[in-house]
């Protein structure tokens, strides 16, 4: 059971954790609570199952095509719908989640309300500590790990690393500085979106494609950035884990109420807030916030 809870966390928490540091990313630099975000999940997972089941493409190609157009799709609903309005936070909110509602509502038009699926990348399972792992889930915590990494090495060995974190800091001296801000922007929602993209990637071969798979992930992910301290990419991680170890603990131990699991994530986020109410890695200074 105890290596159920253990496998189980790390998987979760590796797909959450591209999912909150996407969130982190775009909310640290342009201060966008970006509602529309695992909507780009779900768009990513119905490209794969059109390109993989409608046309007949192999995996690898599905993917190469999947990942860049969504991205793009990510840049442009920043570029013309989000960046023009930036400044007025409520008005933000309100266009992301139309944003979302409109991806759902064309997802259902075009493959109805149905569940579906798609194969996974590599089929079969490996023993470990007695538990049978599925490999497409050891290829997530791969991925995760991989893609993690290069954010991190983008962010503090790049020069693009270096634009993005002065932007967070502060917009006005990084203009200043020669950085062109819009520019810088529009790459953290490319990039966010990419990762979004990079996680329906990974786990939509296990689970299923449905118009409102987007819902669920999100509360998730808002509980995770709230816990780890809003714009902390390093909170986001952490957070990940610690609510996919309350989810999956939730479902192993109690399964008859294994439905409450958020329910349970939103309590731990409680607990850590009524201590640090900035959450783990809160920030007082904008410098700290990358």
């Amino acid at each position: 059971m105890a290596e159920q809870i253990i496998i189980g966390t790390l998987v979760t928490g590796s797909v959450y954790a591209l999912l909150a540091v996407g969130f982190s990313l775009i909310f640290g630099n342009a201060r966008v609570i970006n509602m529309a975000h695992t909507g780009f999940f779900m768009l990513a997972a119905y490209g794969l199952y059109y390109f993989i089941r409608r046309l007949g493409l192999d995996m690898a190609w599905a993917i190469i095509i999947t990942l860049p157009a969504v991205t793009i799709v990510g840049i442009l609903a920043y570029r013309f719908l989000i960046n023009p309005i930036r400044e007025h936070h409520a008005a933000v909110l309100l266009m992301t989640v139309a944003i979302v509602l409109v991806f759902q509502e064309a997802m259902t038009a075009v493959f109805s309300s149905k569940y579906w699926s798609i194969p996974t990348l590599i089929p079969g399972f490996t023993n470990i500590l007695g538990v049978s792992v599925l490999n497409q889930n050891l290829l997530v915590l791969g991925v995760v790990a991989a893609v993690i990494v290069a954010v991190w090495l983008v962010l503090s060995k790049t020069k693009l690393g270096i634009a993005l974190r002065a932007t967070a800091q502060d917009a006005e001296v990084a203009t200043l500085m020669g950085i062109s801000v819009p520019r810088t922007l529009m790459i953290t929602m490319g990039i966010a979106t990419f990762l979004a993209a990079v996680a329906a990637v990974v786990v939509t071969p296990v689970s299923t494609i449905f118009p409102a798979m987007w819902a669920a992930p999100l509360v998730s992910v808002l509980v995770i950035v709230v816990l780890g301290g809003l714009g902390s990419v390093k909170g986001s991680i952490i957070g990940a884990f610690i609510i996919a170890l309350v989810e999956v603990s939730v479902a192993v131990l109690m399964p008859q109420y294994s439905y409450l699991k958020v329910v349970f994530s939103i309590l731990a986020m409680v607990i850590v807030l009524i201590v640090r109410p900035g959450g783990l890695f809160g920030v007082i200074f904008e410098e700290e916030r990358l």
